[in-house]
């Protein structure tokens, strides 16, 4: 336990050993405010909330640093991802502060600086999750008693309509993609595989056979340099193909690389399929020339989810087709496509009821029950 004492020069001194062992002292002017902060030190100290003082002087760009360089293990896009937030959106509003001058009011204050800056929401909600991570780690370093962004929220997504396209309108793509990239269109639109692992895919990787293709990797690009690396859960997956998209993608094997380790969807020069260069001189023309403009790659994504649900499809099966980590996330995704089972529901406890009786229910029988008990009264 601490204890106080007068100094000779009149101050009130407040003196403690914190959990390492280490004698500490802090002078007061009045006595009462000694005492007040004897005991909120000993009452953080059996909660076990103490931090040495001194270590929340870090500022938030020199802590950053040190978590940033913890992230090595993430992909090279998330990464790029992270750096970019930090550089552009975070040091340069909190960088010069203390870990411990941020609290949840400085944090607010900063995203609303960000909306008024004209931030989207989705890039906020970005950074905000940016720097949670690294006062999450702050804490755990025991630098700081509690995370600042715990609670604190960030403006609404506004809510955008995805697009879902018919058979008839991937077939439509499909006829104005040039060479080798209609296969892809039926690929992308009918498996659900990320144009990542589109661009990543390898001929020892596609059985014909048996209309399976094994997701092994992805490829993306970071600064314009071209990263392999494991797929966005890092887990393998093995995906099927309806026979029709099978008989095209076995044609297309016929005129590629035959290597086990050749891409399948390259460059028109052979090369690994760069998404911005696709994006910009591939797929932006062949969507304007077949009506769908504005139509991102990644609903070719979605398009093949609805295709999935339409087809009557089991959600475990879709989860396992598009990769998800797990049941939830293909449920918020795409929850609202599948079919409104009540009525069916209400159909399946009928059926149960009228098996185990001669007939349906009869209130008569109920209401005649209760008058002969009212009689017998």
């Amino acid at each position: 336990m601490g204890h106080i004492r007068r100094t000779d020069g009149g101050s009130w001194q407040a003196r403690y050993r914190d959990p390492t062992g280490r004698e500490r002292a802090r002078n007061f002017p009045r006595k009462i405010d000694a005492e007040r902060f004897m005991n909120v030190i000993e009452a953080e100290k059996l909660r076990g909330e103490w931090v040495d003082p001194e270590a929340g002087k870090v500022t938030v760009a020199e802590f950053s640093e040190r978590w940033f360089a913890t992230t090595v293990a993430l992909k090279p896009k998330t990464r790029a991802g992270y750096r970019s937030l930090l550089d552009s959106r975070i040091l340069p509003y909190l960088g010069h502060l203390q870990l411990r001058r941020v609290d949840p009011l400085v944090v607010r204050e900063w995203v609303a600086e960000l909306l008024e800056a004209g931030i989207s929401p989705s890039r906020i909600r970005q950074a905000r999750n940016v720097i949670h991570a690294v006062f999450g780690l702050a804490q755990e370093a025991s630098l700081i008693v509690r995370n600042p962004v715990e609670r604190v929220k960030t403006p609404p997504l506004p809510t955008s309509e995805r697009r879902y396209l018919t058979p008839a309108q991937v077939r439509q793509l499909a006829a104005f993609m040039p060479g080798r990239y209609d296969v892809l269109t039926y690929i992308l639109a009918y498996t659900g595989i990320r144009f990542g692992e589109a661009a990543a895919l390898r001929r020892s990787r596609c059985d014909v056979a048996t209309s399976r293709l094994h997701i092994a990797e992805s490829l993306a690009e970071v600064a314009g340099d071209l990263h392999f690396g494991s797929t966005k859960t890092h887990r393998r997956r093995a995906v099927v193909m309806p026979a029709t998209i099978r008989d095209l993608l076995a044609e297309h094997l016929d005129t590629v690389d035959q290597r086990p380790e050749a891409l399948v969807f390259t460059s028109p020069t052979g090369r690994p399929l760069r998404y911005s260069n696709f994006r910009n001189r591939i797929w932006r023309p062949a969507t304007e020339a077949a009506g769908l403009h504005d139509l991102d790659v990644h609903e070719l994504r979605h398009t093949a989810a609805s295709l999935m649900i339409r087809a009557g499809a089991d959600p475990k099966l879709i989860q396992t087709q598009l990769g998800h980590a797990s049941i939830t996330i293909t449920y918020n995704v795409y929850g609202h496509l599948f079919p409104d089972r009540l009525d069916e529901l209400a159909d399946q406890l009928d059926r149960l009821i009228l098996e185990r009786q001669e007939g349906k229910p009869s209130h008569r029988r109920a209401r005649d029950r209760d008058e002969g008990l009212g009689r017998s009264i």
